[in-house]
C-alpha cells in the first residue's frame, strides 16, 4: 500500500510540473477502497482536499467531506484532491456532482474515482433518483454506467489502481517539461490579469459603452468570473455607484466576489454584498432582479448589470434586462456541467442582435488553473459528453424518422454524441444527469428525424399515469406523491382529476431541431410521429409543458393541442409561467382532455382578476383564445361601445367576449388594442396604470382608448 501511494504521489508531481491533472480510477470493495484513498488522503501535500460522499469515512473530519447534492456550493473554491465514492453502501454516481466538481481541480491535482470492479453491471443507489413509480432503482439498465467504465477501461489519461495492487501509470513524455504557473500578463495594463484573454475581457467590461453589450464565452476554468471581479474592482475605484451582478445562483459568482474583496481591502464585503464607500457592488437572484426592473427598482439610466452563466438563464430573462441596463455584459460558459453557450447563440443572441445590433463578443480560451492541453479536462468531456454538439447532416436527404433505441444509444458513441449535442443545443439548461436518463430512464422514448445517421430532430418523452382507482383517489387527495409523473401529478392536484391518473399520458419531455433545419416543419413532424406511435401504444393523450409564451402556445395549438393548466407564479427555471397543454389519442383522452380544458377554460377570467393580473397581457390573449366567441348581444353592446356612449364596465362580458372573438378571427395575441382590453377587461388594471403604459393622462383619455380598441377589433 504504501509503495503505490508513493508512486501516485510522484506522479501527481509530474502533473503539476506540465500544469496537468489526472484521475485516479480506484476499483475494489467499498473497505478496500476507503482504506487506499484515506492512504493516498495522508501521504501527500494536498491543499483543502475534498471527500465526496454521504458520509464521512472513519478518522476524517466532517468539514472535509462534501455530499454530492451540495457539489454546487463549493464551485468557487479549488482543490488538489477530490475523491468521489460511488463504491460504498448507499453510495453511487452522481453525474452533476462530478462534472461540477472536476472544474474546480487545479494543475497538479488528483480527482479519485472510487468504483466497484464489476461498475456499471447494475445501478447504483443514485439509480433512486431516476426511478419513478412503479419502477424500482435495482430494476433498471445501468447503460450509463456500463458505458463511463468502458470509457475508462479504454482511456489512456487514468490512472488504474486495485485496492491492494500497484497503480497502472499511463506513461508521460521525458523529460518532463517545466510548465510555469500563469503569471500576470506581462502584455497587458492590467497587472492582475493572469492571461492576455482575461485582461482583454477586463479592459472591454471598463470601458463598456451605453448600449453595447459584451458577450463573453469561455470553456470553464479560463477566469471569465474573475475577469468579472476584477472590473467591478476597477470600475468601484473609478467611482461607478452601483454594480448588480446576478446569476443563475449565487455559487457561480462567488470567485467573483472573492476577486474583488482582494484587490479592494479596503472594502467590506458580507456575502454577495460588497462596499466601498459609497459604492456596491450586490449578487440579485434573476427572479428577484426581473421583478425590481418590472417595478422601475433597477435599471434605468447609468444603471450596470453583470450577468454571470447566462447560458443557464432562460432568454426571456435575458431579453427584459437587455432592456431595462445600458451597460449590460453576458458571460457565459461553452461547455459545461449546466446550461450551454451553444444553446445561449441559438436562443438569445439572434433578439440581441435585432435589439442592439453594435453588441460586442470575446470568447477566452486560454485556461487559467491548468494547461491547454490538461488531460483530465478532455476526459471529463468525453465520459459527461459535456463538450456534445449536433454533427452537420452529410447530405440534402429528406429526414425520415424512427424511434431510438436507448440500447442502441449506448453502444453507438458517435451517435450518442450527436443526438444528445442536439439536445443541449436546443435547450437553455442540460446537465449531465440528463445523459442517464436518455439511457436509463424509465418510460423513457426518443424519436428522431435522421438524415443517414446524423439526427436532424430529436424529440425525447416520458410515460405516465396508469395508476389503480385506489392510489389515483389518493395522490388526488394529496396523501401520496409517487415519484415521477410530473403532468399526470399536477393535473390531479390542480383539477381534482382522478381520470388523469388512472388514463396513460404520454409527456414530451424535449424536443429540439438542428439550427439549419428550423423553421421547415421538423417539429411538427417529429409531433405527429410521435402521435401515432403513442395511439399505436394505446396512449390516451399526448401532452406538453413549457413556459408560456405566445408563439409557442400557437405552435401547440396548431397541433391540436388546447391547454390544460396554467401555473400562477413564474417557475425559477424559465422565469415564466408554466403551461400544460395535451391532446387526446382515444376516446378516453377526449372525454379527459375536454374536461380539463373547459374547467381551465371557466377559472381562466377569475385568475387574471386575480392571482394573475400581472400576466404579460399577449400570454393572457394567447390563453383566452380558446374561450367561446361573440354571440349577437355582445356585438350590440361592444357597438354601443365603440360607437355610443355605453360606458365600458357596463359592457365588460361583452367586450371580453370580444376578446376571445377577435382571436379567433386570427387577431395576433400581441396586438396592442387586444392587449388592452385584456389587460382592462381581464386583468384590472386600474385607470392609471393604464395612463401610464398608454402615455396618456386621466381617466377620460383611457377610456376613449378604450372605445378605439373595441371598434378596431369588431371591424376585423
Amino acid at each position: 500500500m504504501e509503495q503505490a501511494v508513493e508512486q501516485i504521489v510522484e506522479r501527481a508531481a509530474d502533473l503539476a510540473r506540465r500544469r496537468w491533472r489526472g484521475l485516479v480510477w480506484l476499483t475494489g470493495t467499498a473497505a478496500a477502497c476507503r482504506e487506499a484513498a484515506l492512504a493516498l488522503w495522508s501521504a501527500g501535500p494536498w491543499q483543502a482536499p475534498l471527500w465526496v460522499a454521504a458520509e464521512a469515512p472513519p478518522g476524517l473530519a466532517g468539514d472535509a467531506c462534501l455530499a454530492p447534492g451540495r457539489a454546487r456550493s463549493r464551485l468557487g473554491g479549488e482543490q488538489d484532491l477530490l475523491v468521489v465514492d460511488a463504491v460504498s453502501a448507499g453510495a453511487g454516481f452522481d453525474p452533476d456532482a462530478f462534472g461540477a466538481l472536476a472544474g474546480t481541480l487545479r494543475a497538479g491535482g488528483l480527482l479519485v474515482l472510487m468504483t466497484p470492479p464489476d461498475w456499471g453491471a447494475h445501478p447504483d443507489a443514485d439509480y433512486a433518483r431516476l426511478a419513478e413509480h412503479p419502477f424500482l432503482p435495482e430494476r433498471l439498465t445501468a447503460r450509463y454506467l456500463g458505458r463511463l467504465a468502458r470509457l475508462l477501461a479504454a482511456a489512456p489519461e487514468p490512472i488504474r489502481w486495485r485496492a491492494g495492487e500497484a497503480p497502472l501509470l499511463p506513461p508521460l513524455a521525458e523529460p518532463a517539461p517545466q510548465a510555469p504557473a500563469p503569471e500576470p500578463s506581462s502584455q497587458s495594463a492590467d497587472p492582475d490579469c493572469l492571461t492576455d484573454d482575461q485582461a482583454e475581457a477586463v479592459a472591454r467590461l471598463v470601458r463598456q459603452r451605453r448600449r453595447r453589450p459584451l458577450v463573453i464565452t469561455a470553456d470553464r476554468g479560463r477566469g471569465k468570473s474573475a475577469a468579472l471581479g476584477i472590473a467591478c474592482a476597477r470600475l468601484l475605484a473609478a467611482g461607478e455607484a452601483e454594480i448588480l451582478v446576478t446569476a443563475p445562483r449565487p455559487a457561480a459568482v462567488e470567485s467573483l466576489f472573492e476577486r474583488l474583496a482582494t484587490l479592494c481591502p479596503a472594502g467590506e464585503r458580507q456575502g454577495l454584498d460588497f462596499r466601498l464607500g459609497d459604492r456596491r457592488v450586490r449578487f440579485v437572484a434573476p427572479d428577484e432582479l426581473t421583478r425590481l426592473a418590472q417595478a422601475g427598482a433597477a435599471g434605468g439610466a447609468g444603471a450596470r448589470l453583470l450577468v454571470d452563466e447566462a447560458a443557464a438563464i432562460p432568454a426571456a430573462l435575458l431579453g427584459e434586462w437587455l432592456g431595462a441596463f445600458p451597460r449590460i455584459a453576458f458571460a457565459t460558459t461553452v461547455h459545461g456541467y449546466e446550461g450551454s453557450g451553444r444553446g445561449f447563440t441559438v436562443r438569445f443572441l439572434p433578439r440581441l442582435t435585432r435589439e442592439a445590433p453594435d453588441w460586442q463578443g470575446l470568447h477566452l480560451g486560454e485556461p487559467i488553473r491548468w494547461a491547454a492541453d490538461d488531460p483530465l479536462e478532455g476526459l471529463v468531456n468525453r465520459l459527461l459528453l459535456l463538450d456534445a454538439e449536433p454533427e452537420p447532416a452529410a447530405s440534402a436527404l429528406a429526414p425520415v424518422w424512427q424511434r431510438v433505441l436507448p440500447a442502441e444509444l449506448a453502444e453507438d458513441e458517435a451517435r450518442l454524441r450527436a443526438l444528445f449535442g442536439l439536445l443541449v443545443q436546443a435547450h437553455y439548461r442540460t446537465t449531465p444527469a440528463d445523459l442517464r436518463r436518455l439511457l436509463d430512464g424509465p418510460g423513457v422514448g426518443i424519436g428522431a428525424l435522421m438524415v443517414d445517421r446524423s439526427p436532424v430532430g430529436v424529440m425525447l418523452t416520458g410515460d405516465e399515469g396508469g395508476f389503480d382507482a385506489e392510489l389515483a383517489e389518493r395522490v388526488a387527495r394529496g396523501e401520496r406523491r409517487p415519484r415521477g409523473h410530473l403532468m399526470a401529478q399536477s393535473l390531479a392536484a390542480h383539477a381534482g382529476s382522478r381520470e388523469a391518473l388512472t388514463a396513460r399520458l404520454r409527456r414530451v419531455v424535449r424536443i429540439a431541431v438542428a439550427q439549419p433545419q428550423r423553421r421547415a416543419g421538423l417539429g411538427r413532424r417529429l409531433i405527429e410521429a410521435e402521435a401515432e406511435q403513442a395511439r399505436r401504444d394505446g396512449v390516451d393523450l399526448l401532452g406538453a409543458s413549457f413556459g408560456a409564451e405566445p408563439g409557442l402556445l400557437a405552435f401547440w395549438r396548431s397541433l391540436g393541442f388546447v391547454t390544460l393548466r396554467l401555473g400562477l407564479t413564474r417557475e425559477t427555471a424559465t422565469g415564466e409561467h408554466a403551461v400544460m397543454v395535451a391532446r387526446p389519442l382515444t376516446e378516453r383522452g377526449e372525454a379527459l382532455v375536454e374536461g380539463l380544458a373547459a374547467r381551465f377554460r371557466r377559472a381562466l377570467p377569475g385568475l387574471l382578476a386575480f392571482e394573475l393580473r400581472e400576466l404579460a397581457p399577449e400570454i393572457a390573449a394567447a390563453l383566452l383564445a380558446e374561450g367561446p366567441a361573440l354571440d349577437a348581444a355582445d356585438r350590440r353592446d361592444v357597438e354601443d361601445v365603440a360607437f355610443a356612449q355605453r360606458e365600458p364596465a357596463l359592457a365588460r362580458p361583452a367586450l371580453q367576449a370580444l376578446v376571445r372573438h377577435a382571436l379567433a378571427r386570427g387577431v395576433p395575441a400581441g396586438d396592442a388594442s387586444l392587449c388592452l382590453l385584456v389587460a382592462w377587461g381581464f386583468q384590472g388594471a386600474s385607470s392609471e396604470r393604464l395612463a401610464a403604459l398608454l402615455g396618456v393622462t386621466g381617466r377620460r383619455e383611457v377610456t376613449a382608448r378604450l372605445r378605439q380598441a373595441a371598434a378596431a377589433l369588431i371591424q376585423w
